[in-house]
This record gives C-alpha cells, structure tokens and sequence, in this order.
C-alpha cells in the first residue's frame, strides 16, 4: 500500500512559499505582460448584433521590440477590422525604436484608419514629433496634436479630438476644438486622466461620447484591488470606466511597462468601443 510520507511543518511552509512565489513570478512576469485581454463595450444604444461603428483603443506601448504577443495582436485586430485603431500615447520610449514602431505599424492592415496622440514618454525620451507624425501618416494614420478630426464611414460619421500630453506637453482642449466640426460621434483622446478634470469644466456644449486615457498601466502593481502607486497626471483615476459625470472616461490598462518589466494584479489590454451607425 503506497504512503504518503510525513512532512515536517518547517518543510510544507517552505513548500508553500516556493508554490506560491512560482505562481506570482509567472503570473507578473508572463501573464498578465504577454497575454493581452480584450474588454468589448456597447455604448448608448448600440447592439451585438447590428452593424455598428467600432473603434479600438491601444494604449502604453512603451514599444521595444516586437514579439509574438505584438503579432497576435495586430492579427487580432486585423480580423476584428475597425473603422477606427486610436493610439492614447506612450507608444515608444526612445528615439532609436521608432524604426521598430514602424515595422509595428505595417502589421496592420493598411486600410485601417489610425489616430493617435502623444504621451509623457514621447515627450521625455527625445522623440522626432515630426518624424513620428510622418511615421503615423505612412501607415494610414494621424498624429493629432490639440486639434479635431473628422471621419466618415457610409452615412457615420465621428470626430476625433487629440490633446497633447497633459505632464510634459501643451494641453490645450479649447485649441484642440476650435476646428472640431460636428459629428455623429465625438471621442476625445488625452494620454492622462486627469485631464478629464479640465476638460469637464471646458466642454460647455460640445458633445462628447467618451475620453480616452491610459497613463496608469491600471497600477502595474495591485494588490488585493489596489494600486498603491500611479504616476503623476493620473488623479484619483486608476482603470476601467468612469461615468459619474460628463464626459464619460475610459481608462486604459494599456500594454507595456514602465520602471519594472512586471504587471501584477493589472493584465494588458485593449479595449472595443461600438457606437451606434447612422
């Protein structure tokens, strides 16, 4: 008859915290990094199944190369086929990655239209603007510095309101509508949210359907639902949606890292917007 052999308490707490530090170390430093959850959102009226407008949001690249969870990604994508990729910032951390930025870009099919906005890091790291705009405009994009930009698909149409980076740029949210033209839709992109704020006070009587940040990486680090650390021009926001008032915000978890290659508690994602058609 087999036993099962007796095990001291010294030995089975040793046991235990190997167990569980495997368990920590492989969830924070694979998958919560490299396996990238989807969050799909039915805005106002819009429904499963109808043809809908439907935008995607990529946010925090911090892009140093391009492995296979960035290939699944764009293939990803690909498929899903949106009107819209919209970029929140924080792409790239330093000049020399804008060729791999590039090459990133090119997985996606060129049909796709891009918008995008700056981040601290685009900022801080001695990025082009300029270089990375044309980098932008060569794979069907835009980069959009406080101005608006209008799109139509069919009988919808939606605008696109970039601000620049609320920390290390000129966020200026009554520049960037100056030119904004009316619109089935109307999004507005700013890399950190606490720039809802200001922008809460601003809007007067433009629509805004939503507000698109990223910024926090969700905390990086949570424990038991709580991020102890976001970085400055997050505020009181962290992830997910905030809807208590106009404009609604949407904060992203994002996809890379910053300060440590590790995410715990706050898994990378990108997240689907459906609005209605007209």
């Amino acid at each position: 008859m087999f036993k099962i052999p007796k095990i001291s308490r010294r030995q089975f707490l040793i046991d235990m915290f190997t167990l569980t530090s495997s368990v920590f170390i492989l969830d924070a430093f694979w998958l919560e990094k490299y396996f990238i959850e989807t969050n799909e959102y039915y805005l106002d009226d819009a429904d499963r199944n109808s043809d809908n407008l439907k935008i995607i949001q990529i946010s925090d690249l911090h892009l140093q190369s391009i492995g296979r969870n960035h290939r699944n990604l764009a293939k990803k994508i690909n498929k899903i086929n949106p009107d819209l990729l919209l970029f929140t910032g924080d792409s790239i951390d330093r000049y020399k990655k804008q060729i791999v930025f590039d090459e990133f870009l090119s997985l996606f099919d060129h049909h796709i239209k891009k918008v995008a906005i700056l981040g601290n890091r685009e900022y801080e790291r001695g990025i082009i603007i300029n270089e990375l705009g044309d980098i932008y405009k060569k794979h069907n994009g835009y980069l959009l510095i406080n101005e608006s930009r209008k799109y139509q698909f069919g009988n919808s149409s939606i605008s696109i309101t970039g601000i620049d980076d609320f920390m290390a740029g000129t966020a200026d949210f009554k520049k960037a509508v100056k030119n904004y033209k009316s619109a089935d839709h109307h999004v507005v992109l700013t890399h950190c949210p606490q720039h809802r704020d200001i922008i809460k006070d601003e809007m007067g009587n433009i629509p805004i359907d939503l507000v698109l940040s990223g910024h926090t990486h969700g905390g990086q680090i949570k424990i038991l639902g709580y991020a102890p650390f976001t970085p400055g021009g997050s505020g009181r926001y962290v992830n997910g949606w905030y809807k208590e008032s106009r404009p609604h915000l949407y904060v992203s978890k994002g996809i890379g890292t910053t300060a440590y290659p590790i995410r715990f508690g706050s898994r990378a994602e990108i997240a689907i917007f459906n609005l209605t058609k007209s």
